[in-house]
């Protein structure tokens, strides 16, 4: 959204069209001017117009893997840009991905049509860089260091008033009590909430006078859990922006998953639940070594996690070196610096 908002103001005279899956949960009201289309074969129309103008763009950019792309011609000289949509990778993926290996040669070939259409992948620090090149098979001649555009909202104090203020609204207890946002990596064998190996009613014993937990889960997860602690336990999942939620929390849960990249601008602490590390180095692999990365504790059960929060002991300087070192060319003007490079001065847009 921000990419696309800087695109309105500095190039008010270029058409933005929104192409969304059914899993995009950004809700787009207020955006009248935008054309917003379903990229799904169910919505046939919306499929054959989303076509259309992912043939006659000039501009694309994309935030994830889609496989369509690996069948889409573009034209001549067609700008395909990838933001991703992650500041910075524990675990590998990609043509680094070690699954990859076990995928039929066709398979191959559709991920490496795919990762070749990108003319562009954006960045927003070396280390970034390095891991693209390596999971895309691209050149380095493909990155642009603009820095990270959805990192832009860390440094936007007037957006930030807006969404603590109507995360107050929706979830008063806020203004009460600490946050804990637990936000674990999916995983496959992980399909309930009551199979989380986080021990709830531990933690309600723990901290319920001091904190509230709010659980940040994967849409796949599904809700057979009836919840005994409804004034503790706050199942957010449904939030379309895990920037926002990171707004309102005071301290961060977190295993493989990428939100500790953006969260370390705020300078707050973080304790990284790997309970299951090593078969998660096995299966998937880090793209260094996961003890010297993280930026915080590392525990494996629950009764460890509740120590440290008890004890309350965070390295701050840590953190920031990590939020510095991932995001080093991300400094609230990304989008900016983005279209700035991508529609030179004096370029016709189209």
């Amino acid at each position: 959204m921000y990419t696309a908002n800087a695109l309105k103001k500095m190039k008010p005279d270029v058409p933005i069209v929104i192409l969304k899956t059914d899993a995009c949960k950004v809700d787009f009201t207020g955006y009248s001017d935008w054309m917003i289309l379903n990229v799904e074969p169910s919505s046939p129309i919306h499929w054959l117009r989303s076509v259309f103008h992912l043939a006659t763009s000039s501009h694309i950019f994309v935030d994830n893997y889609f496989g369509f792309l690996a069948a889409t011609s573009f034209k001549r000289d067609v700008a395909c840009v990838q933001l991703w949509h992650a500041a910075g990778a524990v675990k590998k993926f990609g043509l680094k991905d070690p699954s990859i290996y076990y995928r039929t040669p066709q398979a191959m070939d559709r991920f490496q049509k795919v990762y070749q259409q990108f003319t562009q992948v954006v960045v927003g620090s070396e280390k970034m860089s390095a891991i693209f090149q390596q999971s895309f098979g691209i050149s380095a001649e493909r990155i642009i260091r603009t820095g990270i555009p959805r990192t832009d909202f860390f440094f936007d104090e007037l957006n930030q008033q807006i969404v603590e203020s109507d995360l107050a609204y929706h979830y008063p207890i806020v203004q009460q009590k600490r946050v804990i946002l637990y936000a674990p990596t999916f995983r496959d064998n992980q399909m309930h909430i009551s199979q989380l190996a986080l021990d709830v009613a531990k933690m309600y014993h723990a901290f319920h006078e001091e904190y509230v937990l709010f659980l940040r889960l994967h849409p796949a997860i599904q809700e057979d859990w009836k919840n005994p602690f409804p004034d503790f336990v706050y199942d957010v999942s449904h939030l379309p922006n895990v920037n926002h939620l990171l707004m309102v929390t005071d301290l961060l849960i977190s295993d493989y998953s990428s939100i500790p990249f953006e969260f370390s601008l705020l300078q707050r602490p973080m304790i990284f639940f790997a309970y299951d590390l090593e078969e998660y180095r096995r299966t998937r692999g880090f793209w260094e070594d996961y003890e010297k990365l993280v930026p915080g504790p590392i525990v494996q059960t629950t009764d460890e996690l509740i120590a440290v929060i008890e004890k309350g002991e965070y390295d701050l300087k840590q953190i920031e070196a990590f939020a510095q070192d991932w995001n080093e060319y991300s400094r609230g003007n990304a989008s900016e610096q983005l279209v700035q490079a991508l529609y030179p001065v004096g370029e016709r847009s189209h």
